[in-house]
């Protein structure tokens, strides 16, 4: 006998990630703001849509959320239609945005002021990792929390750890961004030496990434940024406000970043040539468009 959960916000990544906790044997409520895409997942997996955040919640032992950003958790969180006005006593509101760690510990407040659990829980892994039941979920909060979730989130996940106290999973989401910032820009500038060197890009990557060059972006991207196609995965815009949420965070703990700040610069670039809704691999295009001129 599955749980009664709730999840809001059926983008690229909550659509399949709902459907995983339907298909796992959960009675799943969902809502969307768009309410075309909750009858269409319906449709899909059966389970039951509301017409507001609420609503979902009521009577769920744990509400999932997956939206844009912070004012976006916000708008569905809060406010008399907003998540907590229908979390029960004892429920779990789990978020799977990636937002700042400062939101993280005020919804913690919330919630624990209303007898309530939190998890701040973003993950990685982007749309194939969600479809696939692949994601990397780093989570924050109280360990009594993360027990009654880990088991639900299994569901969709193939690493799900706590951290440490509300926040810290945004902070640990903020250093992955980090480092695929820098791998990303360094793959772009291999492979854009590797043509203006007048190499076969395909048959150096057959090699050096079978070295210590390798990492998840090569094995990955590289055909794709080769042929000039970047419609996979992770847009620019939403990076470049990831990348924010790491800036700002580093201003407040004093950590330097001057590769993330370069990047997010050049992905500045690549949504003035029109990528705005490229994935990050398109810093390769912007070296191109560059060379071009």
């Amino acid at each position: 006998m599955g749980e009664k959960l709730a999840f809001i916000g059926l983008g690229v990544m909550g659509f399949p990630m709902a459907g995983h906790l339907q298909r796992a044997g959960h009675k799943v409520t969902v809502f969307n703001r768009t309410a075309s895409v909750a009858e269409k997942w319906v449709g899909e997996y059966r389970g039951t849509a509301a017409i507001t955040p609420r609503e979902a919640s009521n009577g769920a032992s744990i509400v999932f959320a997956c939206v844009g950003n912070d004012d976006d958790v916000r708008q569905v969180a809060l406010g008399d239609d907003g998540i907590f006005a229908g979390l029960g006593e004892g429920a779990l509101f789990v978020d799977h945005t990636t937002a700042s760690a400062g939101l993280a510990r005020e919804l913690d407040q919330l919630a624990s002021a209303q007898g309530c659990g939190f998890l701040d829980a973003p993950v990685s892994g982007g749309q194939a990792g969600a479809e696939n039941g692949a994601l990397t979920v780093m989570v924050g909060g109280a360990e009594d929390g993360f027990a009654k979730a880990a088991p639900v989130i299994d569901a969709y996940a193939k690493m799900c750890k706590l951290l440490g106290p509300a926040g810290s999973g945004q902070l640990t989401k903020m250093v992955n961004q980090i480092c695929i910032a820098g791998v990303v820009q360094g793959l772009s500038e291999g492979l854009h030496f590797a043509k203006a060197a007048g190499l076969d890009g395909r048959a150096v990557v057959e090699v050096i990434s079978k070295g210590a060059a390798q990492s998840w972006q090569m094995e990955n991207r590289y055909e794709t940024m080769l042929e000039g196609k970047f419609d996979y995965g992770f847009a620019v815009d939403w990076m470049r406000k990831d990348l924010g949420i790491c800036l700002d965070e580093a201003r407040s703990n004093g950590a330097h970043l001057p590769v993330a700040a370069l990047v997010d610069q050049f992905y500045s670039e690549v949504q003035a040539l029109g990528g705005a809704r490229w994935d990050t691999s398109s810093l390769f295009a912007r070296l191109e468009n560059a060379k071009a001129k």
